[in-house]
């Protein structure tokens, strides 16, 4: 049942993004359905009854899902429909990832209760953490956009979107509350690894390249936070940070998941 959710709420984003500009409070409520109707297929994508769901595809779903909450909760207080018509088309197409890219099941039976909290948190804070990814790419290419020539009939479509956007300041703030609340979370999931690792496996880490790699990017977000609030870092420095993190990230969970699915095809236990 879950792949026919996922292509209805693809469908549905798809069309949320096509409706005229004066109908965009009804486009905002046709994405809601959306976002619904994706979130009722990850759950039953990732609970199936007595296991857990884990993957790459499962992962970026789950990310953009959140993404687009969080889109819809500033667009309450700032002007952020530029950034929902460019969410949108990326929502659809990780909707939909799962549905080629299954991933593996993870049976609960005889697993320790820590075990689903750490996933679900981990999952969380890549979710978080992916906003904050995309919010940073979208800031980048406002920054080189403010900086050229505009007027260009190649450009008219990017000019109409970036207009929408809130001044670079504002999406400078709104990046930091996500980095700070990835941060968070990812705290939380190197902590409760720890304490999942020592119960299963005896040890407090084991270092593999995604212990390592998750590490590493856990320092980057810390020397940001650091940086921004001891030094008042901004512009570019910050963005290289955000992006770098979020990349070594990406290449601890996603990457390795990616890896072994679709390129070693082997299972994940």
């Amino acid at each position: 049942m879950q792949i026919y959710l996922s292509f209805l709420a693809a469908t549905i984003y798809i069309v949320s993004i096509l409706l005229p500009e004066r109908w965009l409070d009804v486009a905002k409520g046709i994405s809601a359905l959306a976002w619904l109707t994706h979130g009722v297929a990850l759950w039953l994508t990732i609970f199936p009854e007595g296991a857990l769901r884990v993957g790459f595809a499962v992962m970026l779903s789950a990310a953009l899902w959140v993404s687009v909450f969080v889109c819809w909760l500033e667009n309450r207080n700032q002007s952020l429909d530029g950034l929902r018509l460019l969410l949108m088309p990326n929502a659809a197409l990780m909707a939909l990832l799962p549905g080629f890219f299954p991933g593996s099941l993870v049976t609960l039976a005889g697993r320790t209760d820590m075990f689903p909290w750490h996933v679900v948190v981990a999952l969380l804070a890549y979710s978080t953490l992916t906003i904050a990814a995309f919010h940073a790419l979208v800031m980048t290419v406002q920054d080189k956009h403010l900086h050229q020539l505009r007027g260009s009939r190649r450009r008219v479509w990017l000019n109409g979107l970036i207009d929408k956007l809130p001044a670079l300041l504002t999406m400078e703030k709104i990046l930091f509350r996500f980095v700070l609340l990835g941060f968070v979370l990812l705290t939380l999931t190197v902590l409760s690894g720890v304490i999942f690792s020592e119960q299963v496996l005896g040890v407090a880490f084991k270092w593999d390249h995604k212990t390592i790699l998750s590490l590493l990017s856990w320092l980057l977000f810390a020397i940001l936070l650091a940086g921004r609030y001891l030094r008042g870092w901004r512009g570019k420095t910050v963005l290289s940070f955000t992006l770098s993190g979020f990349i070594t990230l990406l290449l601890a969970y996603v990457g390795s998941r990616f890896v072994l699915e679709v390129l070693l095809h082997r299972s994940l236990s």
